[in-house]
């Protein structure tokens, strides 16, 4: 029999609402694994075991009196500690909101409540979705679960990680510039930043607030869908918030891809980027096998990938700053070096500079746009290489190691990490 928290959503949730499988057998296996692990992997900042019992057994009683709401009834999941979470702290990994507690939930965490899920927990971040790997915050950072001694990627560190450790069956986590595609890709695990707009970002901690995305992070792709059809709602909350007929995530993944259309940025991995070998082979490998499935396969060309980075480089680290400027200036010694570090940057970012990027996005968008007219995905690394040892990724990445995910936050497109 296949291990409870090895079952993935789309397993679960048949025998969650056949009774086959009880809520609270689920959740006391996730609990007893949390328990058994986390105190090495670190994916967690706190646990919430007496709330998740009691959110199960009311799960169960709901489903055994026909109230079944749906295949995330009955889930384990986990947030990333900068969701809003009503009377939980809400912390941003950091010293600075270490006794934040919300009086509301989320958006997001109250459609997924509603939905009938159940939080495990707050899970690690990199400091306010900005300060990387670091080690002198109130708790340590996460690592990654194929190897301890290894970066597990972020900023949704611990939303990667604990799924690939087995650690919740789904988790949430954000992306301004790769942050749940880079974790998705170094924990072996699928990811999906989704169109702007569509998910609420309401009570989520901002960092840029033109380029942020909340989404899920889960063992599959078709875990990830299940949630979007939970997730994807208009919230007049949320100046940003798409008013869109929302797809049918889950139904559309039983669609042949024969016939697919797929672009290959090829120039943005073999000319403007330095990747790793086996990156590579695995992207012509993914292409070997979309061709054997009836796929057409093309190379298209897009503006350098230092233009896209440059411009969203330029976008969220005044955004950030714009957010941070008051606290940092009163209280500087309440971040950690990193994330002061990078803030901080956004100091020294003109107006100019920003319009400037501002109007330079709206060129990449409409750019990108015209290749979709011919094409209907986009093929390109998420990551240049592998996970390096825990702390080094600031060495990883450099002027020569561009991020190929930033694109995306800064088209606002729809982009699956795996």
């Amino acid at each position: 029999m296949t291990a409870l928290h090895d079952l993935t959503i789309a397993e679960a949730a048949p025998l969650l609402k056949a009774k086959k499988l009880s809520p609270v057998e689920l959740t006391a296996s996730y609990l007893s694994r949390i328990e058994a692990f986390d105190g090495q992997l670190n994916a967690y900042l706190r646990v919430l075991p007496e709330q998740a019992m009691a959110a199960a057994r009311k799960a169960e009683s709901e489903i055994t009196k026909g109230g079944y709401k749906g295949p995330l009834h009955g889930v384990p999941i986990g947030l990333k500690d900068i969701y809003n979470t009503k009377g939980i702290p809400t912390t941003g990994h950091s010293a600075l909101y270490k006794d934040h507690v919300p009086e509301e939930d989320a958006t997001t965490t109250r459609l997924l409540a509603e939905a009938g899920t159940i939080l495990l927990g707050k899970l690690s971040t990199w400091e306010f979705a900005i300060g990387g790997t670091s080690f002198d915050l109130p708790w340590p950072p996460a690592k990654n679960p194929w190897n301890l001694a290894h970066d597990p990627a972020g900023s949704s560190s611990g939303s990667g990680a604990a799924i690939a450790a087995g650690l919740a069956m789904g988790s949430m986590g954000t992306d301004t510039g790769g942050s749940i595609r880079g974790p998705a890709a170094w924990c072996g695990i699928s990811g999906l930043k989704p169109t702007y707009g569509l998910v609420s970002r309401r009570g989520i901690l901002p960092l840029s607030f033109s380029l942020d995305h909340g989404g899920p992070m889960c063992w599959t792709s078709e875990d990830c869908a299940l949630m979007m059809d939970v997730l994807a709602q208009h919230d007049p909350l949320d100046p940003g918030s798409a008013d869109v007929t929302r797809p049918d995530f889950a139904g559309s993944l039983q669609k042949d891809v024969k016939g697919l259309r797929i672009g290959v940025v090829r120039h943005f991995f073999e000319s403007d980027a330095e990747i790793d070998p086996e990156i590579k082979a695995g992207i012509e490998a993914a292409l070997t096998t979309f061709r054997d499935l009836g796929c057409s396969v093309v190379d298209v060309t897009l503006s350098p990938l230092s233009v896209y980075g440059d411009a969203a480089a330029l976008i969220s680290r005044s955004e950030a700053f714009a957010f941070h400027e008051e606290t940092l200036k009163a209280t500087p010694e309440l971040y950690g070096e990193l994330a002061r570090q990078r803030i901080m940057m956004g100091a020294f970012v003109r107006a100019c500079d920003y319009v400037n990027a501002l109007r330079e996005r709206g060129r990449l968008i409409a750019e990108i746009a015209t290749v979709f007219e011919s094409v209907d995905v986009l093929i390109c690394p998420t990551m240049p290489g592998v996970a390096p040892k825990l702390g080094d990724l600031g060495n990883m990445m450099s002027r020569s190691r561009p991020s190929f995910t930033r694109v995306f936050n800064l088209t606002g497109s729809p982009s699956l990490g795996a």
